[in-house]
């Protein structure tokens, strides 16, 4: 097999295109379900686009994950609501929490939301995320807790605020009794922080029902280790780029 040519690392202030959001968010979908991620049709995957006004794009509301394509995907206004012509149907009230997420971070680009089941497990647990691993270690500090409030809908919009306020400055937010959300400046981010706050999930799950007595390690190696990863404003966009050859490879479909 002949190597590709190493990625180029593109300016941090260069401006994506819609063309290109559109390809980096159907390939999220498509990575979500290859890796396990996906509720049915249900949760949401959302970025930004350019320009004037407040203007997002979203997955129609019914696809599969694996099934979601660049052209696809819907331009949405603040309020979820359709910005462009459609046949597929959008849901506004699957939309809010992006919303507030999208409206009260400036740098949150793009907003990942999951109900998976190690996610929703740690959820569910008192303690949160714990640093049993070197994964989870990265997250220390960077993970916020929004207390369950019921069904996140257009009903209870006053909710968005307290979205906004318990996330804070950080990447990551587990939501009690519901799952898993996190931003970043770009698509490469926001997958990166949730493939491993969902793969942080999972060993936890597994350590746990081992049954054996955990090793908590010291907050201060706890956050020697945590200093030591790279959050710098490209952060995960080298394994991106493998990941989009990936899919060109094996579905080439999700760009078109």
């Amino acid at each position: 097999m002949t190597l590709p040519p190493p990625p180029v690392r593109p300016p941090s202030d260069r401006l994506p295109t819609e063309r290109e959001l559109r390809e980096d968010l159907a390939a999220a979908y498509r990575l979500i379900a290859l890796f396990g991620m996906t509720d049915l049709v249900f949760t949401h995957l959302s970025v930004r686009v350019p320009g004037e006004g407040h203007r997002f794009l979203v997955n129609p509301y019914g696809l599969l994950f694996e099934e979601v394509t660049a052209s696809s995907l819907v331009l949405v206004d603040a309020e979820g609501e359709p910005a462009q012509p459609t046949t597929w149907p959008v849901n506004p009230a699957g939309f809010v929490i992006h919303s507030a997420v999208h409206l009260g971070r400036d740098d949150a680009q793009c907003v990942m939301h999951t109900h998976t089941l190690a996610g929703m497990a740690v959820a569910a647990q008192q303690g949160g995320l714990l640093p049993l691993n070197q994964m989870a270690m990265e997250f220390d500090g960077r993970v916020a807790i929004h207390d369950y409030e019921g069904i996140a809908d257009e009903d209870n919009l006053s909710e968005r605020e307290r979205i906004v306020r318990d996330l804070g400055d950080k990447p990551c937010l587990i939501l009690r009794h519901h799952g898993l959300l996190t931003v970043g400046r770009t698509v490469a981010e926001a997958f990166y922080w949730m493939y491993y706050l969902e793969q942080s999930c999972r060993i936890q799950l597994a350590a746990q029902s081992s049954g054996a007595p955990l090793a908590i390690p010291s907050p201060d190696l706890v956050r020697r280790a945590r200093a030591q990863f790279d959050t710098g404003p490209t952060k995960g966009w080298l394994p991106w780029q493998a990941l989009r050859r990936k899919l060109d490879r094996e579905q080439p479909d999700y760009k078109s």
